[in-house]
């Protein structure tokens, strides 16, 4: 279907499919979800709720939500009023939303829940354009005519229907142009203020119908949505399925997703490489975990899967390969896909680089996941790997109308339909990240091998020795992480005499290690203090560095008793390590490494 800007995109979806069920979350227990018909007024009545309480084509709106119906049908509500969404990261403290708040000039604020009215009532007196609030838990109740419930938005825009029969709900929707600005995403930055990101209709259009060009999404797949909506790559996945009729499926949770993985038995998701590398940690533990035999035949497997992968992608798989790949996937590989469900196709992967050695084990397995690469600021897809050519290592080539060339020093810079109008409110930002020719600066370094882009390292990352060498700590990192005593890693040495790691062990492996070695304390704050521990964990590090230049290679350790999370400060929403906070918390411990 034909389609410029996304309210244009909501109508058409929803005529086409009246019948059919597009958005799916668990209540009480139970899937229950919305035909096309049924979304299509509760997004028309809401749509005219906002119009009722004020909100006018160009306002901007915020959503303060974990990813739910009510997230996406608020979403096309303000995209058919013809105003703007700024969406914020649930897992923001107070202060943090009062700024993207205040600074977008939000005059209406979508909230889930209690957790997240209670953040709003306390920072409200500080956003001075905020009118009105408008809760998705009905149970809530407020003694306040500017706090309302989404229900009683929709009874509202009922109203307003009512009174005003000049107001067409389509045509006010086909009002927008691909040049208005869809969407407003803070980036999540590691120091400082975020940057209000601006993507357009137009912008967010070309993606969808590029991506899909690429990936061939129908409306007979069924996505599992668990990124934060607020988020890009989330907010674009779950557009690419909705355009192509398919059905989303909000997961409970992040810790939940395995689960529903099995129960929705979904063909799609879109994750980051953390999961892949939890799943793939998770499988190894629990073949570790088997009879001597057991291990033996998921080594003999495994090996097999990853000679049978480089065979097939080399057009050489002999009849007596073919055999032993059957019996692999037989005795090991199905219980992997298992996990998944029996319908499942593909994953997308983005956010971070992924271990080449995790792509071919789950390919291996049968689960395919292709990698692609992307930022906020293009919308966000650049590259993205093809279904049936995809190349683990690599993010794969460019998607349809997208350019992409490399600067003198590496660094990726790409040029298309894709780039955003600007930063919000910040005019010397968006200079200083878009040449006058059109060129988006993306941070990131990388190479091109025969269409096929590459990623080493953010430009800001490289790490500059003492003895003037350029380091990129994510292949480090990425080959500590496969070692299964190590869960994160953190990699430092910027103008130091040698290189040096904060590592969070997988306590799993390591408390097993230890009650097989006779320590008495196994827990975790014990552990990491352990001198005894400390040299083991080194041991596999000095392992780990053998494919690394002697400069490369981590010459000192410092480990912590629990992980890097959302709560703390330490990881991006999107689950990427905030390399300067934890450098600045632990400053001190850093610096001792070094004396």
């Amino acid at each position: 279907m034909e389609f410029k800007t996304i309210a244009e995109m909501f109508l058409n979806v929803t005529k086409t499919y009246p019948d059919k069920t597009l958005f799916t979350e668990k209540v009480n227990g139970e899937w229950v979800g919305d035909k096309g018909s049924e979304i299509y007024e509760m997004v028309k009545n809401a749509s005219f709720g906002l119009a009722a309480v004020g909100i006018q084509p160009k306002d901007n709106v915020a959503i303060l939500s974990s990813n739910c119906r009510r997230w996406a049908y608020s979403d096309y509500a303000i995209a058919t009023r013809g105003a703007s969404s700024v969406t914020v990261y649930p897992t923001l403290i107070p202060k943090q939303v009062q700024y993207i708040v205040s600074h977008s000039d939000s005059k209406l604020l979508f909230a889930q829940d209690q957790s997240q009215m209670d953040k709003i009532m306390e920072i409200k007196s500080q956003c001075p354009e905020l009118d009105t609030i408008v809760y998705f838990d009905d149970s809530l109740s407020y003694d306040d005519e500017n706090i309302i419930s989404f229900t009683e938005l929709m009874e509202k825009g009922k109203a307003f229907q009512a009174s005003d029969s000049a107001y067409d709900y389509e045509t006010e929707a086909l009002k927008a142009t691909p040049d208005d600005i869809l969407t407003l995403i803070y980036t999540s930055g590691t120091t400082g203020n975020p940057k209000g990101v601006m993507l357009t209709h137009g912008n967010l259009v070309s993606n969808i119908k590029a991506a899909n060009a690429r990936l061939g999404i129908s409306d007979e797949d069924v996505f599992l949505s668990f990124l934060p909506l607020s988020h890009s790559f989330e907010r674009l996945g779950d557009y690419v399925g909705t355009h192509a009729g398919a059905n989303i499926t909000y997961a409970e949770s992040m810790d939940k997703v395995i689960d529903n993985l099995k129960e929705v038995e979904p063909t799609v998701a879109m994750s980051v490489p953390r999961l892949y590398e939890k799943m793939y940690a998770g499988v190894q533990a629990k073949f570790a975990a088997g009879s001597f035999i057991k291990r033996k035949i998921a080594g003999w497997a495994v090996k097999t899967g990853f000679e049978y992968v480089e065979a097939r992608n080399s057009g050489t798989i002999s009849p007596k390969l073919a055999k032993k790949m059957k019996r692999a996937e037989k005795l090991v590989f199905s219980k992997v896909q298992a996990l998944l469900g029996s319908r499942f196709k593909m994953f997308a992967s983005g956010g971070a680089p992924l271990a080449a050695d995790i792509g071919s084990f789950f390919d291996a397995a049968g689960i395919k996941i292709l990698e692609g690469y992307g930022l906020s600021e293009t919308s966000p897809v650049i590259t993205l790997n093809p279904p049936s050519d995809y190349r683990f290592g690599t993010v794969g080539p460019v998607i349809d109308g997208v350019e992409i060339k490399l600067a003198d020093d590496g660094e990726i810079l790409s040029r298309g339909p894709h780039i955003m109008k600007g930063y919000y409110k910040d005019e010397a930002g968006t200079r200083e990240a878009i040449s006058e020719d059109g060129w988006f600066h993306t941070g990131d370094i990388g190479v091109i091998d025969d269409g096929y882009l590459r990623i080493t390292d953010r430009k800001k990352n490289i790490i500059v020795t003492a003895g003037g060498k350029n380091i990129a700590p994510a292949p480090m990192e990425g080959a500590l992480i496969m070692n299964k005593y190590f869960e994160q890693a953190l990699v430092m040495g910027d103008r130091r005499k040698f290189i040096s790691a904060i590592l969070v062990p997988n306590f799993v492996e390591l408390s097993a290690w230890a009650t097989e070695n006779n320590f008495s304390d196994t827990s975790p704050a014990a552990l990491v203090e352990d001198p005894k521990i400390y040299d083991m964990l080194m041991g596999e590090v000095e392992k780990v560095m053998e494919n690394f230049s002697s400069y490369e290679a981590v010459k000192k350790i410092m480990l912590l008793p629990k992980e890097f999370n959302i709560e703390d400060g330490t990881l991006t929403p999107t689950l990427k390590i905030k390399k300067r906070v934890v450098e600045e918390r632990y400053k001190n411990e850093i610096d001792a490494l070094y004396e």
